[in-house]
């Protein structure tokens, strides 16, 4: 069975070695999702896989247009990443982008409220918050440059999944500051 029978809608039941071939791949994509990029050898020490064996599975969802290869940061490394779906014509504005997050945040918090004593005990604590501080514009700044301050140093994990301890997990961080306006019957009244 060639590559393109095998991927190919309505192909014939595949047998014990295409249906590996498809778990690597599954395995593959759905690791991209999670890391955003990874290099073959990369994924193969985080799936155990043979990076051989992820190097040839990443070039064919490359070939078949699932995968990319993602900017390189220097060296011989090439790393993957999910296929871009849309041009960049076709990218959200970012009021439309502000919008997704903000949907995805609130769902993604859902699910955790739902959920959560269903993970391990360790990680069954939250640390959500919430604050109203009276700050000046210039201060809004330095709370938001603070912040970016104290995530600087877990950045790099996102695209270096081996830089990850063992325990890591992705956590959410949501930190929105923005000035609250009057509700309009006070702003009236007032």
């Amino acid at each position: 069975m060639t590559e393109d029978e095998l991927d190919a809608p309505g192909g014939r039941t595949p047998g014990p070695v295409e249906l590996r071939e498809h778990e690597v791949r599954t395995a593959l994509l759905d690791l991209l999702a999670e890391v955003g990029t990874a290099t073959a050898t990369e994924a193969a020490a985080r799936l155990g896989y043979s990076s051989g064996l992820c190097s040839f599975h990443l070039r064919q969802l490359a070939r078949f247009g699932r995968i990319e290869e993602a900017p390189r940061a220097g060296g011989r490394a090439r790393p993957w990443r999910l296929r871009r779906e849309h041009p960049v014509e076709d990218a959200p504005t970012g009021e439309d982008f502000g919008d997704l997050a903000r949907g995805l945040e609130d769902e993604s918090w859902r699910r955790w409220l739902a959920r959560r004593d269903q993970v391990p005990e360790t990680w069954r604590r939250d640390e959500a918050f919430s604050a109203v501080a009276h700050l000046t514009p210039d201060e809004v700044e330095r709370v938001a440059e603070a912040i970016r301050a104290v995530l600087a140093p877990y950045r790099d994990r996102e695209q270096r999944p081996l830089a990850r301890p063992d325990d890591a997990r992705p956590v959410a961080l949501i930190a929105r500051l923005f000035p609250l306006l009057p509700e309009p019957d006070d702003a009236e009244q007032g």
